[in-house]
């Protein structure tokens, strides 16, 4: 065996006896005890009013990818603000374009109705 891959070997053993050291005792300390209560879907103690498997309007979730969308689009401010400096005015008119579409975006979305889903 090469001796490149020894380490990979040794990390491999440690990950699967560090597996097998906290699985099995909790596997053998653990109780067997079930009842009704616990298999319920909820055991908060509050009884189901519905089945969990109900239909859900397509406006919730036109409104969650909305929502994903619009904060993946937030997500691009920071490293922005934070090389801003370097960027100077070129960045800054950059990011009022890219602001200016994303508004344009919600606008057009609010319009339409997508984010009335209640």
């Amino acid at each position: 065996m090469p001796q490149e891959f020894v380490p990979i070997v040794l990390f491999l053993l440690v990950a699967i006896g560090f597996a097998g050291v906290t699985l099995l005792p909790s596997r053998l300390l653990q109780t067997n005890k079930y009842n009704k209560v616990k298999l319920d879907p909820y055991e908060c103690g509050i009884q189901p009013a519905t089945d969990a498997r109900d239909r859900y309007s397509i406006r919730y979730y036109l409104v969650a990818m909305l929502f994903v969308i619009f904060d993946v689009e937030t997500v691009f401010m920071f490293p922005w603000a934070v090389i801003l400096e370097e960027l100077g005015w070129f960045g800054l008119i950059e990011m009022m374009v890219f602001l200016f579409i994303l508004v344009v975006g919600f606008v057009y979305a609010w319009k339409k109705g997508a984010l009335e889903w209640a």
